[in-house]
């Protein structure tokens, strides 16, 4: 199994609290002769004519020296789990969780912004401090 970033159970009870019923904790999808692990797998209902929402989220931290770094390889999962979600589940819809503080001091960055647009990276962004979902970027 593979281990929590540091904010998971943050954005569990944000998305929870946000009306999200989570269904996967991880949500592991095939990829070659083994597994990926989203941290986090969700559903909301919609209207009752419309069904169900779902979602997969990847939790992320940012909160080391390095936010470039931390970037690097937070684009690098999200485009593979991107990828293979596309292939089989492609009713889930992919976001990348990052903490309020990340985003105003790092993703707030023209460079940052544009790289997000061209790979369609969507957001959701969270405050540790009172575990909820500051914003939806899609």
């Amino acid at each position: 199994m593979p281990a929590y970033d540091f904010f998971h159970h943050i954005v569990k009870a944000a998305l929870i609290k946000a009306g999200w019923i989570i269904t996967h904790d991880p949500l592991t999808v095939p990829f070659g002769d083994s597994n990926l692990h989203i941290d986090l797998g969700a559903e909301r209902l919609l209207a009752a004519e419309k069904g169900s929402e779902k979602i997969a989220v990847e939790v992320k931290n940012f909160i080391h020296s390095s936010l470039i770094s931390e970037f690097h390889t937070a684009l690098g999962q999200f485009l593979n789990y991107q990828f293979v979600l596309e292939e089989y589940e492609p009713q889930r819809t992919l976001y990348l969780a990052i903490p309020a503080d990340a985003y105003r001091e790092f993703f707030s960055l023209e460079i940052t912004q544009k790289i997000v647009q061209r790979y369609k990276v969507k957001l959701v962004i969270f405050d540790p401090i009172t575990e909820e979902i500051t914003q939806w970027k899609n």
